[in-house]
């Protein structure tokens, strides 16, 4: 017969690994490239490692043509016409199934695009629909992503910011100082764009970006097949992102046709910026500045 003592002792141990069993992590460190990408050390169908960029405004598994010709256990069962960023008429080999190994984690029957472009010195991008269910702590300086089961206690210390999702994209609202003038406006969540702000077509035609803006040079992007797209890049005075405040703020808007660009997004130079962590329903996101806030802005 167990004496009380030790049944107390008993049910401390069981709610003990209750607990530990609630609170499990998984830990996936992850290399910050010199184009601000987050890229992921990865094994595709047991075979082939690569290096996949975290892509939170995509959703599907997807590799560069260089790669998939190296890769030695790769099937492609079609090829589809798909529109991008840059426009349609695009050709993207199909592969139905596959087995992806992250760290610890592995999943079966992925299905996988072939394009052309991700981010420069990785092999493909995946989207957050892998982390289905999951609390995403993005921590840039460990340089680790930690997928939890619960909000981290952590999050009382970081800004709560509304999440507004356009199926599998995520947008949050920043101020802008354009001149003397504050203006709010929506911007996807977008870590393969490497620069800082890109604005959205009828937010620049708006507001007269062009002339408010000193622009201080042109570019050209190319989205993941190819296309070429001018941009021009300006300095704009202030930017607030949750209870952060950024100065001189690098900002980009296209040239050419009015309605292409019909997203503003904060790309990679900014977002590393921030400790991140998006709640499991995607309904928030909770930001913190990290030792990255003041460094330079990238030339990317």
């Amino acid at each position: 017969m167990l004496m009380k003592g030790s049944v107390l002792f008993v049910i401390s141990a069981c709610l003990s690994l209750i607990s530990f069993a609630q609170e499990k992590e998984d830990i996936i460190p992850f290399t910050l490239t010199a184009y601000n990408n987050i890229s992921i050390r990865s094994i595709l169908n047991e075979k082939d490692t690569i290096n996949l960029m975290l892509h939170t405004a995509a959703s599907d598994l997807a590799l560069t043509e260089e790669t998939t010709q190296r890769l030695h256990d790769l099937h492609f069962e079609r090829a589809d016409s798909v529109k991008s960023w840059g426009g349609a008429g695009n050709i993207s080999r199909f592969s139905k199934s596959n087995v992806l190994q992250i760290g610890t984690l592995k999943w079966t029957d992925v299905p996988l695009w072939e394009d052309q472009n991700s981010g420069r010195m990785t092999d493909g991008k995946f989207g957050l629909n892998l982390f289905k269910d999951k609390f995403i702590e993005i921590d840039f300086d460990k340089k680790i992503i930690v997928l939890h089961n619960s909000l981290p206690s952590k999050a009382q210390t970081y800004a709560k910011l509304k999440l507004t999702a356009q199926g599998e994209l995520l947008f949050i609202e920043a101020d802008c100082t354009i001149g003397t003038t504050t203006l709010t406006n929506k911007f996807l969540i977008h870590s393969g764009y490497s620069g800082d702000i890109l604005f959205d077509d009828k937010f620049v035609a708006e507001n007269k970006i062009d002339t408010a803006l000193k622009v201080v040079a042109e570019k050209s992007l190319k989205d993941a097949y190819g296309n070429v797209l001018k941009t021009k890049r300006a300095i704009m005075p202030g930017l607030v992102i949750g209870k952060e405040k950024f100065a001189d703020v690098p900002v980009g808007f296209f040239q050419g046709a009015i309605g292409r660009q019909k997203m503003s997004i904060i790309g990679g130079d900014m977002l590393k910026r921030f400790n991140i962590i998006i709640d499991a329903k995607r309904e928030y996101i909770y930001l913190i500045g990290n030792g990255l806030k003041g460094g330079e802005y990238s030339q990317v």
